[in-house]
């Protein structure tokens, strides 16, 4: 019989798509499958509809626990997984049927500790369409030698978001030791980049990836509330956590100095974040915002990214737009982002949408 595999699945707050992702998992090709449904505390009928599932299929376990978040609940699985092969799937997404036995396949033929593929970006409004998103990888497996060639563009290639594995942990199939040896390393309270710093840690214990090229067998569901909607006052504080835990995890390896990428992985989360502040902030006037993006980037972490940042494969957009923060010109930059998601989104000035319906 084949190795079994854990696919833990968080629950929390998605009872009118949590079937949808349930079933797509009982209806892999796959046989040997463990489910573990982590309800994280969840108020709505979540609970009900994760025991329904347990009652009905015996592969399916529920564990119910404490609100905790995102992290909390998938390093609950992995410590009731009773499978040597973990995999992670979200409850507001899916998979394709023969996801996790092309994964097995490869981790096998590879002798590899774990198997990537990609995945697809699906958005509930149907003027957007799929975007795909997968590994900055050649080669169909690295060695141990042949990583350590990938450290100095692992987490950084020179570019703006330039990270060369894909760090979703959805999109992988993970030897277990991986994971449990490093479930202390990974900071329950970092709720951006939770995936980076998993991943991160994982690949860095690794003997040898894998990755099935041009293969997306993921579905990650954009809701019009994620796309519209979101604006985080604290998201700066959030990534500075990320920059923080990044750094433990780098400082605890002690393989390769990860900083100065980590530092460059930092700005273009934090120039997101101004562009958050300006875009999604529809609730304080123009010169409250003009003042938070001030402070934003007079924050003394934030400074030090703009000077010393190491991105030489950035474009001349990026390049201008850190010229403004480092410089202090905050109503260039809230002009810039106005005009430029006005041009993305496709809205015009009343807030009406103006995209040309597909024929």
């Amino acid at each position: 019989m084949r190795e079994k595999i854990s696919v833990i699945v968080p629950v929390y707050g998605v009872e009118n798509v949590l079937e949808r992702c349930v079933d797509s998992i009982l209806a892999q090709t796959y046989g040997n499958l463990e489910i573990l449904l982590i309800d994280d505390g969840s108020l709505d009928r979540c609970p009900a509809i994760c025991d329904d599932y347990a009652d009905r299929y015996p592969n399916v376990r529920v564990i119910h626990k404490k609100n905790g978040g995102l992290t909390s609940a998938w390093k609950e699985g992995v410590r009731h997984a009773s499978a040597d092969l973990i995999g992670f799937v979200d409850s507001d997404d899916w998979i394709e049927p023969d996801m996790y036995e092309r994964l097995w396949k490869e981790l096998e033929r590879h002798d590899a500790d774990i198997a990537m593929a990609g995945l697809v970006f699906d958005y509930e409004d149907p003027g957007y369409p799929p975007r795909r998103e997968t590994n900055q990888l050649d080669k169909e497996s690295y060695d141990r030698k042949e990583l350590r060639e990938l450290f100095p563009i692992l987490l950084n290639d020179g570019s703006f978001i330039g990270r060369t594995i894909q760090p979703s942990r959805v999109t992988k199939l993970f030897r277990k030791k991986l994971v449990e040896d490093n479930l202390a390393l990974w900071d329950e309270q970092v709720t951006v980049g939770e995936d980076l710093q998993m991943v991160f840690a994982a690949v860095l214990d690794a003997e040898k990836i894998c990755v099935i090229p041009d293969y997306y067998p993921y579905h990650y569901w954009y809701n019009l509330s994620s796309m519209t909607g979101g604006h985080d006052p604290d998201y700066l504080n959030k990534i500075k956590r990320l920059r923080q835990r990044m750094e433990t995890i780098s400082d605890t390896k002690r393989i390769y100095d990860f900083r100065p990428q980590i530092r460059n992985d930092f700005l273009s989360l934090a120039i997101m974040a101004v562009k958050n502040e300006i875009w999604r902030n529809h609730t304080d006037s123009f010169t409250g915002i003009i003042k938070n993006v001030r402070k934003m980037c007079r924050d003394e972490s934030v400074q030090e990214a703009l000077r010393c940042h190491t991105m030489n494969r950035i474009g001349l957009s990026v390049k201008i737009y850190i010229f403004m923060m480092l410089h202090g010109w905050y109503v260039p930059c809230y002009m810039v982002t106005k005009i430029f998601f006005a041009l993305y989104y496709g809205t015009l000035p009343g807030g009406r949408r103006n995209r040309v319906k597909k024929s």
